[in-house]
């Protein structure tokens, strides 16, 4: 894991939006040290503290926290000048290694005073080529996930300050905080856990023992089954028994209701609806009879007549034309002879009037000749009336008729099959034996049919006992051997116990073993003085330090000066953070604390360009004072370096590019 990038929002004494880069790559450099500069009370305590804010959020274990709430300590964070309409806002971008591919992500929080809820937004960015907000399925589970990161417990052995180094330092065993990291380091509170939670399962299954009800008795339960079965198996017998009488017994059904219908049982006992079927349907043949009459006495008797009426039509329709002609001829005649006087009167030649009165004459005779003498007389209403007969009265008289007779034939005919029905009836005395025998075989069924069905039931209950019988069984099995499990359970818990406890034992010594020899070697490598200490050896239960020099001999702590118990202190951590095993930054605060010329030097040249492939130092001007600055960039170890100026009038820190020299 490296951090790329921190930006400050109204953050603390960082007003305004600062963004500080803290890849240690950039330019294709290789120097792991990232330099900040600061007099105290300046801001470099703040940096540290955004970083552990946004990694851990709530859980974060920040330097002026205290016993605050996580909304009172967000509230204090605001800067005093930010505008009640702007936000706190810190980001910290890294990258590390995912499914074997880099990953980079941008942790973004963001609130404002008195925050809602009492927290701060969390928001994550992935950074690639187009920089997106993931979903909130991986904010929601934040806390697990940079667990996997840099576990919190962990934390104070890769982001620490001169204040921790110092209390580490001064004390013979380490703090209750170390302590718990280095067994959560070295992976022993594994075993811890385990031994707890087998106490409690131990607990639990004594309890659960404690309240088990006392169990049925075997014996009594399989002679019950026993019994059960027997009775089953024998009702199944009986009812297949009384199957084959129901069988039977219909069987005996169909032929008495096959021999009550073949010898005219069923329709003698019929009759009466047969009888009052006929007589429905010889009214209604005669109601049929009686319509047919009514026709014959309107037009309908016409219909014989029906060509001769045809011809009358047409020839009074011919005498109405030919009187019409009559009229016009009539009219047409007195005008020839009008017009034969009045020619006789204009000054013609005789000849000239000779052929004109022939051809009025001529045309005279012709009219006279195309009279004929009418014998019908029939005048205009009398053919409407008949037109109307014709078209309209008889057409619908024949149609009605036809229904009619349509309807008396399929009555006709059914009058016929009922009579035949009746022909074909049993007497009373046969009916009566073929009507008893029938009765006889039906209730002989239902009979049958009402011990099957109580047979049957009878059958069902038993089997219902029957399977709570085995479950019975089941569960008295199921409990014996939960009860033998859970006692199982108990006794091996113990031996287990004794087994985890001797584990611990040896895991302690094989992880302790490697960071004594670590620990051991960073001291060494730290210190001026190579024959003081020839080895270090490190308590199993409190982690406490003990020296040893070339003589196997014990170098008492106190020989040793402020300067050389603080280089301890942190060979301590820095052997911690190479057994860990986790490639992470170093970020340290006040990194030299009370050491002189010669430890300085030691811990400049040797433990800051190794401590890590990210280094980030927090220092004042009296720590890595010039002499050390110009070390360190001789030794080409610096990557960025940043200077934290603080106004005192406006109690705000600008981040710049550069250190005080």
């Amino acid at each position: 894991m490296i951090f790329l990038e921190l930006v400050l929002q109204n953050f603390g004494p960082y007003y305004g939006r600062q963004v500080i880069t803290l890849d240690s790559r950039k330019n294709g450099s290789s120097c792991p040290i990232i330099l900040f500069g600061g007099m105290n009370g300046g801001g470099k305590t703040t940096l540290m503290d955004a970083i552990r804010l946004a990694l851990y959020g709530p859980r974060a274990q920040c330097s002026t926290r205290g016993n605050l709430s996580y909304s009172d300590f967000l509230t204090q964070c605001v800067n005093s000048s930010t505008p009640p309409t702007e936000k706190t806002r810190i980001e910290l971008a890294f990258e590390h290694i995912e499914n074997d591919k880099p990953a980079r992500y941008r942790i973004v929080r963001t609130w404002e005073k008195n925050p809602k809820d009492g927290k701060d937004h969390l928001g994550i960015l992935d950074i690639g080529v187009n920089d997106e907000w993931l979903d909130t399925g991986l904010v929601s589970i934040w806390d697990e996930y940079v667990e996997n990161l840099i576990p919190l417990g962990i934390s104070n052995l890769f982001l620490f300050d001169g204040e921790q180094v110092k209390e580490l330092a001064q004390q013979d065993i380490p703090p209750q905080n170390v302590v718990e990291a280095i067994r959560g380091l070295l992976g022993l509170e594994l075993a811890e856990r385990l031994a707890e939670d087998l106490d409690i399962l131990v607990s639990r299954k004594r309890k659960e023992l404690a309240d088990t009800k006392d169990l049925a008795n075997l014996e009594e339960i399989e002679q019950r089954l026993l019994q059960q079965t027997e009775e089953k198996q024998a009702t199944q017998e009986q009812l297949e028994h009384i199957t084959a009488k129901l069988e039977a017994a219909e069987e005996k059904q169909k032929i008495s209701l096959d021999k009550f219908i073949s010898e005219g049982g069923k329709i003698a006992g019929e009759r009466s609806q047969l009888e009052k079927q006929r007589s429905q349907v010889t009214s209604e043949i005669e109601q049929v009879r009686q319509i047919m009459c009514q026709l014959a006495a309107d037009v309908l008797p016409l219909m014989l007549i029906q060509p001769l009426l045809v011809e009358v039509q047409k020839t009074g329709e011919s005498e109405i034309h030919t009187s019409q002609i009559q009229i016009a001829r009539s009219v047409l005649l007195d005008r020839n002879e009008r017009l034969i006087n009045q020619i006789s009167q204009l000054d013609l030649s005789d000849e000239q009037f000779d052929k004109i009165k022939f051809l009025i004459e001529e045309e005279s005779e012709l009219l006279a000749s195309n009279s004929d003498d009418a014998w019908l007389l029939a005048n205009a209403k009398l053919l409407a009336q008949l037109s109307h007969i014709l078209s309209y009265s008889l057409e619908t008289a024949k149609f009605s008729a036809r229904q009619q007779l349509e309807l008396l034939r399929t009555k006709e005919e059914e009058l016929i099959t009922l009579e035949r029905q009746l022909q074909t009836a049993a007497s009373p005395e046969i009916y009566q034996k073929l009507h008893e025998a029938h009765t006889e075989a039906q209730n002989r069924v239902a009979q049958i049919k009402v011990e099957y069905e109580a047979k049957k039931r009878y059958l069902v209950e038993l089997e219902a006992a029957n399977e709570k019988s085995i479950r019975d069984l089941k569960k008295y099995t199921d409990q014996n051997i939960d009860r033998k499990s859970k006692e199982h359970i108990i006794t091996a818990s113990a031996k287990v116990q004794q087994t985890l406890k001797l584990f611990r034992e040896r895991l302690t010594l094989k992880k302790l073993n490697k960071l004594e020899v670590e620990v051991t070697e960073c001291f060494r490598y730290l210190l001026h003085k190579s024959d003081l200490v020839h080895r270090i050896v490190i308590d199993t239960d409190t982690f406490g330090l003990s020296l040893y020099d070339l003589q196997g001999k014990m170098v008492p702590k106190h020989r040793l000066s402020a300067g050389e118990k603080q280089l301890l202190a942190i060979a301590f951590l820095w052997g911690l953070a190479r057994v860990s095993g986790h490639r992470l930054p170093v970020a340290i605060d006040t990194p030299l604390g009370r050491l002189d010329s010669s430890h300085r030097t030691n811990l400049v040249e040797r433990y800051f360009p190794s401590a890590s492939y990210q280094v980030i130092l927090l220092s004042t001007d009296t720590e890595i004072a010039e002499k050390e600055f110009k070390v360190l960039q001789e030794n080409d170890a610096i990557a960025n370096k940043y200077l934290l100026q603080y106004d005192s009038s406006t109690r705000q820190t600008i981040v710049k590019e550069g250190y005080f020299w």
